[in-house]
């Protein structure tokens, strides 16, 4: 059997719209009657209103006395909740779920409706901000955000790999490098790079120059020795992560790093980056510890004091686990976010390709089940309770798919990590905080979105229930507005005639 921790799936795998009924969103909406939770004033929550004007918030009156403004088109928020927009700040929009490069090459028209679907699938569950960390299909990109709606899309622009290592390993020798324009170049590795990448083209520097006018708002590379068949890869040394650290802040980049084991994340917090990409599923060799050690609490203490965003990305593993779950594809709402086609697709022989993959053995499903629960997934719920209990700087990010796999579904990904996260520990307080006003900070869009806040643009999320009671809150989404033209969720659904 083997465990896949990521797999780059993006390699592997390959505004304005309305929602009433003339056809035109108003330009003044009045919000009346509505309980506005926002996460940096989570301590007066109240009923209000809330004016938007011309695609922003104009106006947020907490109290239920206020006068309706003048040609204002009312919507009753009465026993509804109204949360700020959330953010993904982990995501990979070129791979296509359950789809290996090959399968994604065949089936053009069933990948054409995913992607069609795609920033649709993301609204459903409230996502109206998005961070793509590793651009390898810039054109798939620039449709997402010319779809008639769709989410606000930032991106760290290419990635930085170190040259033949995490992920470029997954593909050919030949072919490897062309995917990747911001790889590291390795000296001593020289005979394994085709002559014509100059060592002078890929530094830390100039690479990170190229991200920066590419309009990227981070840079992302890699800590991984591989995993599975591909194991002792390449990695890069402090040296090199200082020189990225320095070139970023110079650019005024947010410096993100793949890192999800105990040296992996070591190695960042030595090297000051601003966000881990994912949570610790792995500790060498204190992997059959069963408490927390005290070596990985002090390295927890220093994420905590040097506050780098931290994302749990758990639902990577559970992912995986969905090709040994019966009743994951059994679950109504994977037609909100897939198209039929598709999903009728993965519950066929070949649509279930990757979990013979992961499970090459044969192993029973329940023994899977307990390897995951007892290992990988035991450890990073360890970490993150710790983490939580210290208050850490989370930051939402699901790597949405972080595999060729169907169970890392666009939007409902999200939701499902926030189960996980917390079931791992955290407070619903600060999973909204970590899916709203966290990120917005980090990756200083905060003057745009993550609260609800005069001036900011209106990427707004209506609730039936409370995110601050339960979970399931984000289950129960009425409207959606981006940049203050609201939609229904029913009209998101990819079994929607809309």
């Amino acid at each position: 059997m083997r465990i896949f921790a990521v797999i780059f799936g993006s390699v592997l795998s390959v505004a304005a719209f309305a929602d009433s009924a003339s056809g035109q969103a108003a330009d003044r909406t009045w919000i009346t009657d509505v309980t506005i939770i926002s996460p940096e004033n989570l301590d007066h929550i109240e009923k209000g209103n809330l004016l938007i004007e011309n695609g922003r918030i104009a106006r947020v009156e907490r109290g239920e006395k206020a006068k309706k403004p003048t040609g204002a088109t009312v919507v009753s928020g009465n026993g509804q909740y109204l949360i700020p927009g959330l953010i993904d700040s982990h995501v990979h929009l070129a791979s296509v779920p359950g789809m290996s490069f090959d399968q994604s090459e065949g089936k053009q028209k069933m990948v054409q409706e995913y992607f069609k679907q795609l920033p649709r699938s993301y609204l459903y569950f409230g996502y109206t901000t998005l961070v793509d960390l590793a651009v390898v299909h810039p054109q798939v990109l620039e449709d997402f955000r010319q779809a008639p709606l769709h989410p606000d899309l930032y991106d760290c622009g290419g990635s930085l790999p170190f040259a033949n290592g995490y992920p470029m390993s997954f593909a050919p020798p030949a072919v490897r490098f062309k995917p990747f324009p911001n790889f590291i170049y390795d000296a001593k590795q020289a005979d394994r790079i085709p002559p014509e990448y100059k060592p002078e083209d890929h530094t830390p520097a100039v690479d990170v120059a190229r991200v920066k006018s590419s309009g990227a708002v981070c840079v992302k590379t890699y800590f991984e020795r591989g995993f599975a068949d591909d194991k002792n890869l390449p990695v890069m040394g402090p040296d090199v992560l200082a020189e990225i650290r320095k070139a970023a802040t110079l650019d005024g980049l947010v410096l993100m790093i793949h890192a999800n084991g105990f040296e992996a994340q070591k190695f960042a917090v030595d090297g000051n980056v601003d966000v881990i990409a994912h949570g610790m599923w792995h500790w060498g060799d204190l992997d059959k510890k069963t408490e927390l050690p005290d070596e990985i609490k002090r390295l927890l203490d220093q994420i905590v004091e040097k506050k780098i965003g931290y994302q749990p990305t758990i639902q990577v593993l559970s992912g995986e686990l969905a090709y040994f779950d019966p009743e994951y594809l059994k679950m109504d709402v994977l037609s909100k976010v897939t198209p039929k086609e598709m999903l009728e697709w993965f519950q066929s022989p070949e649509g279930k390709w990757f979990g013979k993959e992961l499970n090459e053995d044969g192993v029973p499903d329940a023994v899977i089940l307990k390897e995951y629960e007892q290992g990988p997934l035991r450890r990073v719920r360890q970490v993150v309770a710790y983490l939580a209990s210290k208050d850490a700087n989370f930051l939402f990010g699901t790597d949405t798919p972080s595999a060729p796999t169907y169970g890392n579904l666009p939007g409902l990904n999200g939701y499902l990590e926030m189960q996980q996260l917390q079931k791992a520990g955290l407070s619903l307080a600060q999973i909204l905080r970590a899916a709203t006003i966290s990120n917005a900070q980090k990756f200083k869009i905060d003057s745009q979105v993550g609260t609800i806040q005069p001036r900011k643009i209106a990427n707004l999320v209506l609730l039936k229930k409370s995110p601050l009671e339960s979970v399931d809150a984000y289950d129960s989404i009425t409207t959606v507005w981006v940049h203050g033209r609201p939609v229904s969720r029913d009209n998101l659904a990819a079994n929607s005639d809309k």
